[in-house]
């Protein structure tokens, strides 16, 4: 077994801006495992609001080398339990080198992902496409350019109401708001029934994630149903969402991969709750492996390669009726250059 990786910049199409943060650029880091004939991938993005850089991410994937190449274990599920310690506290590092195990050992089987996971792709809901903040102008020509049955909204500025009310008036398509923990429980709470009658499904993350007294209110109150992100990353934060959440928005890169991110999502289905999985900005390698965990899903939002300008891999095609996915065995994806 060999383990290696490499770093690619992801330019977007559009500077991406969100509450907290702006880019025109995402590091990405793909990790390769190979055995015999046969490579697995894996990536993970790099994001500075957890403080995850390609240099702790590759840091750590150099402790567990040892581990990786000379353990002898065979599941994703063992190397995942063999590296935890190590990855503590970088589940991104581990969310690479786990959707690379998945992939290599899908590809063992002889298997697609999906067929490995026993899943339906005809049961993939469709993603929504996102619109970062900018100004109202930029919005609707980011829409324009790309039509698609669903958007999921950034917000998080002093004019959100005023941002929703003027994209309606340019689609019909549901959309889903965001707001990046930037909101109080008042303003939820305020702003969802007006939102609810511009056409908003759901809210994602309205308050920051320690204000658990303003999310039990904004739950009691809210005319929309509330999804988790920020407070619901690793496996441990499922059961604190129950009763503050109608749902959870599983990011794999900081679950820690694949292994924990199903575990996650079987937890929230065994409390009613609704399901999701989100990117982050991930090339083709990223997407593609979400796809094949989207049938288990309510909702999914894995536009990331989407967003890109150019995309060093090529894997899953995404449209509004349906998901292509790769000819291949394991997760499909391939490096393009």
């Amino acid at each position: 077994m060999n383990l290696s990786y490499q770093v690619e910049d992801l330019l977007l199409k559009h500077t991406f801006t969100i509450a907290h943060q702006s880019r025109d650029v995402q590091d990405t880091l793909i990790v390769k495992l190979q055995d015999d004939a046969r490579i697995g991938l894996g990536e993970s993005t790099t994001n500075p609001f957890y403080g995850m850089t390609i240099s702790n991410m590759t840091e750590c994937l150099e402790n567990v080398r040892p581990i990786v190449e000379k353990s002898g274990w065979e599941t994703p599920a063992e190397l995942w339990d063999l590296g935890k310690e190590i990855f503590k506290e970088n589940p991104f590092a581990q969310c690479a080198l786990d959707m690379a195990a998945w992939d290599l050992y899908a590809k063992k089987c002889g298997v697609k992902l999906y067929e490995l996971l026993k899943l339906d792709p005809a049961a993939i809901p469709t993603t929504n496409f996102t619109i970062g903040i900018d100004t109202v102008e930029k919005m609707v020509s980011k829409m324009k350019e790309v039509h698609w049955p669903i958007y999921k909204i950034k917000l998080g500025t002093s004019d959100d109401l005023a941002i929703i009310r003027e994209l309606r008036k340019h689609t019909d398509a549901v959309f889903r708001i965001d707001a990046n923990c930037a909101w109080t429980a008042e303003q939820a709470i305020a702003y969802s029934e007006e939102l609810g009658q511009l056409g908003v499904e759901f809210m994602e993350q309205p308050l920051a994630k320690d204000d658990l007294e303003g999310m039990k209110e904004v739950y009691k109150h809210s005319k929309l149903p509330v999804i988790a992100d920020e407070s619901c990353i690793v496996e441990a934060d499922v059961k604190k969402c129950k009763g503050l959440f109608h749902g959870i928005n599983v990011k794999l890169v900081k679950a820690g991969g694949i292994t924990p991110g199903l575990r996650m999502l079987r937890e929230a289905k065994s409390y009613g709750m609704k399901t999701m999985v989100g990117c982050m900005t991930e090339s083709s390698v990223g997407i593609t492996a979400i796809a094949h965990i989207a049938p288990l899903l309510d909702y999914v939002d894995m536009d990331g390669a989407m967003l890109l300008a150019k995309d060093p891999a090529k894997g899953v095609v995404i449209t509004p009726e349906k998901v292509v996915f790769p000819e291949g065995n394991g997760i499909g994806a391939e490096m393009v250059f």
